[in-house]
This record gives structure tokens, C-alpha cells and sequence, in this order.
């Protein structure tokens, strides 16, 4: 049986009549990575404080290992690192110096694995922290979290700003927390991230969880899209019930999404209306749930 780490239960999260989270009920297990994902305002970031006990709930249950992340705060972050997706440090301080100072923080110290981090993502930690771009202040956050011993990681969008050599790199050092037994919580909006690293999705839109699973059952959020110009007409697609959201420009032009596992089928297609252009494009999670979750009401189709 599957040993959960974090569980919310029926969360609800109020500011004054704004309803910020709506019954809101997950778990994280030991040692999975679990994405949690929607689009801006949705209320991933309020989820994170809850866990992180700055913010009490309403109604509902929050607990980590166990405990209520409210009035346990203090007990539980001895076993939590956390990243956030906009870090603020200390401008006169070097990235070295905060480095060792988030780690005392939390009862640890500099070590070999600190170096190594320091070493992957390439940070020069003798410069003050004023000096430093949005990545290399995410580089400082990321380093201190991941060369700490938790048994819980947190991140919310911990990759803004990275070049995509330093998104590689946290990736594997995340999948080699999992080997390791850790469970991690990760808030993004880069599709490909949570595609690569995360056993289970929770998907989360204006405060409610509209959908869970694992990647398997959720393939639909891989849909690709396509623009495509023919000569011959293309009216006929509209039969094709693996092409989603189908938009016919004209006759000759169209624009829709397609289940990854029937690109061959719909090339096939394409191919015998002589194509004259054709663009595909992987889906953003905003373009998702734009066309997905538009109006207030799913469109799964």
C-alpha cells in the first residue's frame, strides 16, 4: 500500500468573498513526483503556502508526514526543502555565503554534495547576490534545496529563468531524488518538464481540481497541434473523430489537435490531399487550457 506523504483533503482557502481553493484533495506518496499544473491564478501557489503553513485554511485538512501543516509548521519543515519561482536574496550577501546561510537555517552545513551542485549548474557563488540574473538566483534557491537532506521537496515553478542546460540538469538531480526515495511536489508550467520527471499529474483550474491521474490516463494533454494547407479540400476531416477542436480556415486550410499515437494516421490523410504546408506544434499548458478549459466548463472532447 501506498504511504502518503502529503495529503489535502476538501481545502478551501477564502480572501474575504474570493474563493482561492475549492475542496481542493490530493496526495503526494513517498517517493513519487507528483506535477501539479494549470494555468496562471489558478491557485497552484496557494496550494504551496497552505503546505508551507503560511496560510491557514478555512476548511478542509492539510497534513505532511502526518501533521497538520498549520499547527506542526515548525516540526515539519525540518524535512522539507522548498524552492520558490521568484527568489529574493540578500543583495550584499555573495551566492556562497546565502548558500551556507539557507542551509543553517535549517540545522545543515556546506558538503561535498553542495559542491557538486555548485560544480552542475555552473553558478560563480563568489559574486554578490545583486549582481545576479533571475537564473542565477533560482541556481542559489535550487542548490541550497537540493543539497539539503529532506525527505519532502517543493517546487513551484523552479526552472523560470534557467537556460535549458541548467532545466536539464535539475531534472535528472529531482529524478535522482526519486531513486532515492523522496517524494516531490512539483508546480509548472512547462509541459515537457512534468512529461520527463512526474508519475502522477494533478491539474488544478480557478481554485478546483478538475482532473488526476498518472501520465498514462491524461494522454490527452499531449494532443499536438496542427496547421495544415492542401490542395485538395479538407472538409472530410470533420468525420475524423481523433481530430479535436477542428477549425477549417478554408476549404484548402485548416487548424486542429490530434492525439499524439494518431500523427501517422492523420499524416496518412494529409498526404493524400497533397499537402502544401504543414506546421506542428506541442501544446503550452496555457494553450491547453485555453482551448480545453475555455468558458468555465471542460471541453474534453
Amino acid at each position: 500500500m501506498e504511504e502518503a506523504v502529503i495529503v489535502l483533503n476538501q481545502v478551501k482557502k477564502r480572501f474575504g468573498k474570493f474563493e482561492a481553493l475549492k475542496d481542493v484533495s490530493f496526495t503526494v506518496n513517498k517517493g513519487e513526483i507528483l506535477g501539479f499544473i494549470g494555468p496562471n491564478g489558478a491557485g497552484k501557489s496557494t496550494t504551496i503556502r497552505v503546505l508551507l503553513g503560511m496560510l491557514k485554511i478555512n476548511s478542509g485538512e492539510a497534513k505532511i508526514f502526518g501533521q497538520d501543516v498549520w499547527k506542526e509548521d515548525v516540526a515539519i519543515h525540518k524535512g522539507i526543502a522548498y524552492v520558490p519561482g521568484d527568489v529574493f536574496l540578500w543583495p550584499n550577501l555573495t551566492g556562497g555565503e546565502i548558500i551556507d546561510l539557507l542551509l543553517r537555517l535549517n540545522q545543515q552545513q556546506r558538503s561535498p554534495e553542495t559542491e557538486r551542485l555548485i560544480k552542475l549548474f555552473q553558478l560563480d557563488t563568489s559574486k554578490k547576490a545583486r549582481t545576479y540574473s533571475k537564473g542565477n538566483r533560482q541556481k542559489v534557491a535550487l542548490i541550497a534545496a537540493l543539497s539539503q537532506e529532506a525527505d519532502v521537496y517543493i517546487f513551484d515553478e523552479p526552472t523560470s529563468g534557467l537556460d535549458p542546460l541548467n532545466e536539464q540538469a535539475f531534472q535528472t538531480e529531482v529524478l535522482r531524488l526519486k531513486e532515492s526515495g523522496k517524494s516531490v511536489l512539483l508546480s509548472s508550467h512547462i509541459l515537457s518538464e512534468v512529461e520527463k520527471m512526474c508519475d502522477r499529474i494533478v491539474v488544478i483550474r480557478e481554485g478546483s481540481i478538475i482532473e488526476q491521474g498518472n501520465l498514462t490516463e491524461m494522454r490527452h494533454l499531449t494532443r499536438l497541434e496542427i496547421t495544415v494547407e492542401t490542395q485538395e479540400a479538407l472538409r472530410d476531416l470533420e468525420e475524423c473523430s481523433w481530430i479535436h477542436q477542428l477549425v477549417l480556415e478554408t476549404d484548402h486550410r485548416a487548424h486542429f489537435f490530434v492525439e499524439q499515437d494518431r500523427l501517422a494516421e492523420t499524416m496518412t490523410l494529409l498526404s493524400k490531399k497533397m499537402i502544401l504546408s504543414l506546421q506542428s506544434t506541442p501544446p503550452t499548458l496555457e494553450d491547453l487550457f485555453l482551448s480545453y478549459y475555455k468558458d468555465g466548463s471542460a471541453q474534453h472532447e
